[in-house]
């Protein structure tokens, strides 16, 4: 397995926006084959109040693969990202792997 890891910079008058794009999200990512760990938003409890972060596991590399094709045909996955874009909560999307360390 491996996961993807999406940190969001966001702009911080728009969180309810963010919110509303990743409540958007189960559904085309289950359809598309990527296993949703969740959307984490920032509090104001502590640390930055404009980062937000996206776990999404995936068997393998070539899964990925596969789930980046079929995400980019999903009708709820384009208008979803349509949204966004129109809305422009997301400043910047940068998107890392990681290996769970077994234990």
């Amino acid at each position: 397995m491996i996961t993807m890891c999406i940190r969001y910079t966001l702009d911080p008058f728009k969180l309810e926006d963010f919110e509303r794009y990743a409540r958007n999200w189960p559904g085309p990512i289950k359809r598309c084959g990527g296993e949703l760990l969740g959307y984490f938003l920032p509090t104001k409890f502590a640390g930055a109040t404009n980062i937000a972060l996206a776990l999404i596991s995936f068997r393998d590399l070539a899964a990925y693969e596969t789930y980046r094709a079929a995400l980019r045909k999903d009708p709820g996955a384009v208008a979803n990202v349509a949204e966004a874009d129109k809305s422009k909560c997301i400043l910047i999307e940068d998107r890392s792997f990681l290996q769970r360390v077994p234990g």
